[in-house]
């Protein structure tokens, strides 16, 4: 994060060389109340996050995490690892971040949404204050923060189905988490200034990618994209020197990306999942499949160009925009470009990532992708980083014109305020239903534990389900699975279905 502090130290030399100050560098109060507003408005969204993080006291496990649990009790990570290499899908750093909270048992699932949550916003945070390092400009003490906060919100709550998305550990690690880590790996390569720096940063990429493209599939595809666009396009615009050391670092972090995705495609666990849902190469890239994930893709982008909340990530951008201060003058060599141009290529790396992921995902899924929001934040997160982006672009373009700026600002914040109170609200009434969920989830866990500790080998097990969360015995009993799991996590021989709590 960078503090405004170029307009007074501009003024001042310029006085001492006799030129009087710009209107846009002189202090004013209007210019002083607009560096301060952005940290006020950060209050709104970081409330609205801390509220978010809180709940996630009230997590319990269910759906896979019933089969993660015990596996990381009785053989640790090396397990869980084997587990997911070996069985489930190949996701060899998938597994060691389950490790990492299933080592806590419930705890760790209590205190995921926290730990992640301040993770991936802190990432998004110095995401921001590094691209704006790299361009040379300048923001108003917590501005970056403000659109780390507003990106996160967007992303962890603006959904259909927050619980799977956010809170949900075994989906939160594949799906929201592994792009944003993803990001963190930008961060060095923005951040190097010295020799030292930019060789850690191009000896860090490789070893990202391989974790990446270990981490999620869909992660992987997205990076993938991403990259060969840099190297395609975005990378013309550097000068020497930083587009010499950008190529490279694109072309060894892709290399790592695509040696992680062969390590897990390869995997006997991956196999083992293609065969269960007929996701070979034919099954997901032929015409009728094509067309299917097309048609589902269409469905998704009008479920998320008409949930509203996003526009307070435009509007963030927005006052990005608004608020940043240098980098008006190219460096020697680079060509001078519009706008247009990288809004475009950011539009259509959105599109090619979103409908690639649903390609992937689809032979899993079927028709039921479009209302499987959970299975969308890989992309998400790029169309968040989009419209910010827009948002920035729209913002500089009201600066440059010099009319109508206060009531750009007052505008744009009003939209953040409002977007953050209209998260809020499905927030609170999914913590009520999290509240209750908990209240009979710890009621049974302990009649479970005291019915073992008596000996029984055989109990009654009531599913306990939030957000149409895969419990044992779903389906009005007619779907066991993972029942097997919820046994061998109580160490008895079977659970058995009982339709009310006894």
């Amino acid at each position: 994060m960078t503090v405004d502090t170029s307009g007074a130290a501009g003024t001042r030399q310029e006085r001492e060389c006799g030129r009087p100050p710009s209107p846009e560098e002189r202090p004013g109060p209007g210019r002083r109340w607009a560096a301060g507003l952005p940290a006020a408005l950060a209050a709104f969204p970081l409330a609205l996050l801390g509220a978010a993080f809180w709940t996630g006291r009230l997590v319990r496990p269910g759906a896979d995490d019933w089969c993660f649990l015990p596996v990381v009790r009785d053989e640790g990570v090396s397990g869980m690892v084997a587990k997911f290499y070996l069985q489930d899908n190949g996701r060899v750093a998938n597994a060691l971040l389950v490790a990492a909270y299933g080592a806590f048992g419930v705890p760790g699932h209590q205190w995921f949404a926290l730990v992640s949550g301040v993770l991936m916003v802190g990432i998004l945070w110095a995401l921001t204050a590094a691209v704006l390092g790299r361009a040379g400009l300048t923001a108003p003490r917590g501005v970056p923060l403000l659109v780390a906060a507003v990106c996160g919100a967007a992303l962890f709550l603006a959904t259909p189905d927050t619980y799977k998305v956010f809170y949900w550990p075994a989906n939160s690690v594949s799906h929201t988490v592994s792009p944003v880590l993803a990001c963190a790996a930008v961060i060095p390569l923005l951040r190097a200034r010295t020799r030292r720096g930019r060789a850690f940063a191009v000896a860090l990429a490789p070893v990202a990618g391989v974790f990446v493209g270990t981490l999620s599939e869909e992660t992987a595809v997205v990076a993938c994209v991403l990259l060969c666009t840099a190297l395609l396009l975005g990378l013309r615009a550097l000068p020497g020197p930083g587009r010499s050391l950008a190529r490279r670092w694109c072309a060894v972090a892709l290399a790592g990306v695509l040696a992680g995705a062969a390590v897990l495609y390869f995997s006997p666990g991956a196999h083992a999942r293609r065969a269960r849902f007929g996701a070979d190469a034919g099954a997901m890239f032929g015409a009728r499949e094509l067309n299917a994930a097309l048609r589902a893709f269409g469905e998704i982008l009008g479920t998320v160009l008409t949930t509203w909340p996003y526009l307070g990530v435009l509007a963030v951008g927005v006052l990005l925009g608004l608020t940043v201060r240098g980098g008006g003058r190219a460096p020697a060599g680079s060509p001078r470009r519009g706008p247009l141009l990288p809004a475009l290529t950011g539009l259509l790396v959105f599109l090619v990532c979103g409908f690639l992921c649903t390609v992937i995902t689809y032979p899993a899924f079927g028709a039921s992708v479009v209302v499987a929001p959970r299975v969308w934040g890989d992309f998400l997160l790029v169309f968040v980083l989009l419209l910010t982006g827009l948002g920035a672009l729209l913002g500089h373009w009201l600066r440059a014109r010099r009319r109508g700026t206060g009531t750009a600002t007052a505008v744009a914040a009003a939209v953040c305020a409002l977007a953050c109170v209209g998260l809020a609200v499905p927030l609170f009434r999914l913590a009520t239903q999290m509240e209750v969920r908990a209240q009979r989830w710890d009621h049974q866990d302990r009649s479970l534990r005291e019915g073992a500790a008596r000996g029984a080998r055989v109990l009654p097990y009531t599913p306990v389900s939030v957000s149409r969360l895969l419990e044992p015995f779903g389906d009005h009993g007619r779907r066991p699975w993972p029942a097997q799991c919820v046994a061998r996590y109580y160490h008895l021989e079977k659970v058995t279905y009982a339709p009310r709590p006894r």
